[in-house]
């Protein structure tokens, strides 16, 4: 088994794809995460297969073109991907759209439901992103009791079952590269049926402090944290969340020995290596899929909604990404700068997220409320100051991040923010970045970007300001070292550093 690195491989290997090359092929790869890499959907004209949505698949399948090949085991999130997997199979291969053989796993409606919408986002979600107001929220009632061991823990099971059952097909010891939150107990089950397998987890959102885990009834807290613990590696976006896990168990796993200095914990005789590594994107990729057919098409098309300025947001429409601040502050630009009217306009790529809970449904409508305040008020002979995109769809927004003057990316909180990342590779206008400073992309690249405070109004309308009237040198010399950053740490060395740390369980 082997890692290609870019579009082909290199003529030597390097002594890290060396030592990468060595660890698989004593191991099969296989990847596990709630969502996975194709989307499903039927129509009249029957089932189609789409690229899935999200950071994590953004991520995971730019990873997964390293391997030659991998097991990609997900669960069946809609009721075409429940089709999907009776129509073909346990495992299915759709090469256009993924290098990885995937596997849905199928649970009952209900139990899903009490997973997804009951315990992981409105819960988890909200609590791992600091975002609870605990004079009102959260309440835990019968109904999260009921989500935890008929939703999450069933889930989990299901998932390490389905593991085990890929696992077993194969004549070398399975290693498991757990996603996120949806995730945290699947470890502690594949590894009471196979010891012998090696476990990493890597958590794609942050981690906070023992304070919020403690919102938490202790089963639960210590069920999540002592799964985690089951692992070999663990692996966050930054070091503070690499070291809110450390301090999580110090606290509240009594049990446990933790080690500052060498960053483990203890744990039944069990050492979990606890480690950091931001999450990146396949830069080279990513300039060939900026020129292809599909994405040229786009770019013409959106090219008459662009105004004499351009700024640019793709996201999940998802409270974290704190859109409203984003659009209250570009209506406080267009208030103070009455010049600015007419001639900068907002586009914004979102894509429809987790619409079934309904903290996400009353934060869309107040967003579509706003920006429907902002048109009417700030609208010029029939042009929208706003323009939105909502929709699905990776290659229209590859498309817009190549066109524009400025991307906000003002997030609340973030695991890392692979769009900030995706903007600095493809976009050809030396456009600037604002970014949030409670993103995981901002330790890598703050220094190249217009810093924003996410609650700060005030501070985001004047950077959208400074943005779109700043010069030509420092633009150009802001957005090189932007492309600079996330070319000298992409996807590949994301995925070699955590199987780098592995070779040292072996």
């Amino acid at each position: 088994m082997t890692i290609t690195y870019g579009t082909s491989a290199p003529a030597a290997k390097t002594p890290l794809q060396a030592l990468c090359g060595k660890l698989l092929e004593t191991h099969n790869p296989i990847f596990v995460s709630n969502r996975g890499p194709i989307e499903f959907s039927m129509s009249a004209y029957g089932l189609s297969a789409s690229r899935g949505s999200g950071g994590v698949v953004t991520a995971l399948t730019a990873a997964s073109n390293q391997f030659e090949d991998v097991t990609w085991i997900s669960l069946a999130m809609t009721d075409d991907d429940r089709i999907a997997a009776e129509a073909l199979g346990k495992n299915i291969w759709f090469p256009d759209l993924s290098k990885a053989n995937l596997r849905l796993v199928v649970t009952p409606k209900s139990v899903y439901h009490r997973h997804y919408n009951v315990f992981c986002n409105p819960l988890l979600w909200f609590l791992q992103h600091s975002m609870w107001d605990f004079c009102r929220t959260p309440s835990i009632d019968f109904s999260v009791y009921e989500a935890w061991e008929r939703g999450y823990v069933a889930v989990n099971k299901s998932i390490a079952k389905a593991v085990l059952e890929e696992a077993a097909l194969q004549d070398k010891p399975p290693l498991v590269m757990l996603q996120d939150y949806h995730l945290y107990l699947a470890a502690a089950y594949i590894r009471e049926s196979r010891p012998d397998a090696l476990i990493q987890h890597f958590t794609h959102i942050p981690w906070p402090s023992p304070q919020y885990w403690q919102i938490l009834p202790p089963e639960m807290r210590t069920g999540i944290i002592a799964g985690m613990c089951a692992n070999d590696v663990v692996g966050f976006q930054t070091e503070r969340d690499a070291k809110n896990f450390l301090y999580s168990c110090s606290e509240l796993l009594p049990d446990s020995l933790v080690d500052y200095d060498c960053s483990t914990v203890c744990l039944k005789d069990h050492v979990t290596y606890v480690r950091t590594y931001p999450i990146s994107v396949d830069a080279e990729q990513l300039k060939q899929m900026a020129v292809s057919s599909e994405v040229l098409e786009y770019k013409h098309k959106i090219r008459p909604s662009l105004g004499e300025y351009t700024i640019v947001r793709v996201d999940r429409l998802d409270p974290s990404k704190n859109i409203l601040r984003g659009f209250q502050a570009f209506e406080l630009l267009l208030k103070r700068r009455p010049e600015l009217v007419g001639k900068v306009k907002f586009l914004a790529f979102l894509v429809p997220s987790r619409n079934g809970i309904k903290e996400y449904k009353k934060y869309a409508k107040d967003v579509f409320k706003l920006i429907d305040r902002i048109n009417q008020k700030f609208g010029v002979e029939g042009v929208k100051p706003i323009e939105v995109f909502y929709e699905n769809n990776y290659a229209q927004a590859i498309a817009a991040l190549k066109l524009y003057d400025v991307l906000l990316v003002n997030s609340v909180a973030d695991g890392m923010n692979l769009v900030a990342k995706e903007g600095s590779i493809v976009n050809e206008r030396d456009g600037v970045l604002v970014l949030s400073e409670t993103t995981g992309a901002y330790q890598q690249l703050g220094h190249n970007a217009i810093s924003v405070t996410p609650t700060d109004i005030e501070g985001t309308s004047e950077a959208l300001y400074r943005g779109l009237t700043m010069g030509p040198v420092e633009r150009a010399s802001r957005a090189g070292a932007l492309r600079s950053c996330v070319e000298q740490n992409e996807i590949a060395d994301w995925i070699c550093k955590q199987l780098t740390d592995l070779t040292s369980v072996v």
